[in-house]
């Protein structure tokens, strides 16, 4: 759900005590597992979706990578000659003029007077302040009673700290296509209604994804790292494995995951509308939105297109 992470940076830019709860469900959380393999062809692994007399080219993306990371690009290049369009993740998530005064309303109530940590029981209050300390933020960052609006927070600080985005490669892939004159094609979504939902999460939800958020940022970044490397070898099931304390934690946000099956909706019904132009397209989707279980390949799959996997031929 790397399309939540906007969602949540755009509110942390206008609005500059754990409790024994499971973190929410993560809709990515179960896999199409005969989806999950090892490419046999250099770089990063691409999947195919076709009917007759059209082939869309799939590449699965992490939600979070290194900024800039380098990959190999020759077979994207490849598949670029020609192709007659390129779809990319959900990006520019925006706020409607007509929803403007109610995400106004809901960045006020996420808005505290003092900082985040004074309301926490002395342990929790000096483990977050030990966290927020090693990425160099005072603590008026987290001017919030939220606790998931601070857990999100503080891992987006984090992940600025430790160089990693969700935003490569799909920004370098834009400029390739758009150097090589395909069109290029990216939703966007009104940002207004989720703010509103971050502040009416519940308690236990936000103190669950408050001790993921604090777990990651203690962790490091190696996971992440690995994933990465992992994900440029075309090795699938290694990519898997990066770090998705935002994502989960942004799902148990009321309406979030309604939003989260519109966006697969949306990715899927795109590529079969390319589908029905000649030729080949290139789509962008981030790995576990692509390969879950109710994600755009199995929900292609159940329109009945050819999906094949970078295992085979």
């Amino acid at each position: 759900m790397g399309w939540l992470r906007m969602l949540f940076a755009a509110a942390a830019a206008l609005t500059g005590a754990a409790a024994a709860a499971q973190v929410p469900p993560d809709p990515d959380a179960v896999l199409v597992e005969e989806l999950v393999v090892v490419a046999r062809d250099y770089g990063p692994a691409w999947w195919r979706v076709s009917d007759a007399d059209t082939t869309v080219y799939v590449l699965g993306v992490p939600s979070t990578a290194p900024k800039h990371m380098a990959w190999d690009q020759s077979v994207f290049e490849r598949r670029l000659a020609g192709a007659n369009r390129v779809m990319l993740p959900p990006a520019g998530m925006k706020v409607k003029l007509a929803g403007a005064p109610g995400a106004l309303i809901s960045l006020v109530r996420l808005r505290s007077r003092g900082p985040f940590e004074a309301g926490l029981a002395p342990p929790q209050r000096a483990r977050f302040a030990s966290v927020r300390a090693r990425l160099g933020q005072p603590p008026e960052r987290y001017r919030t009673s939220n606790a998931l609006a601070a857990g999100l927070l503080l891992i987006t600080d984090y992940r600025h700290a430790a160089q990693l985005t969700d935003t490569d490669p799909t920004k370098l892939i834009r400029l390739l296509a758009q150097r090589a004159g395909v069109k290029v094609e990216q939703k966007s979504y009104d940002l207004g209604p989720l703010l509103g939902a971050v502040a009416r999460t519940p308690a236990s939800a936000g103190a669950a994804c408050l001790e993921d958020a604090l777990q990651e940022v203690e962790r490091g970044p190696g996971a992440t790292l690995a994933a990465a490397r992992a994900w440029g070898a075309g090795d699938v099931p290694g990519a898997l494995t990066t770090e998705r304390s935002y994502e989960r934690c942004l799902a148990a946000a009321p309406g979030a995951l309604a939003l989260d099956a519109r966006v697969k909706a949306d990715q899927a019904g795109a590529i079969a509308r390319a589908l029905a132009a000649p030729g080949h397209a290139i789509a962008v989707v981030q790995l576990r939105p692509l390969l879950s279980q109710g994600g755009v390949l199995d929900r292609l799959r159940a329109r009945g297109f050819t999906v094949k996997t970078p295992g085979e031929e």
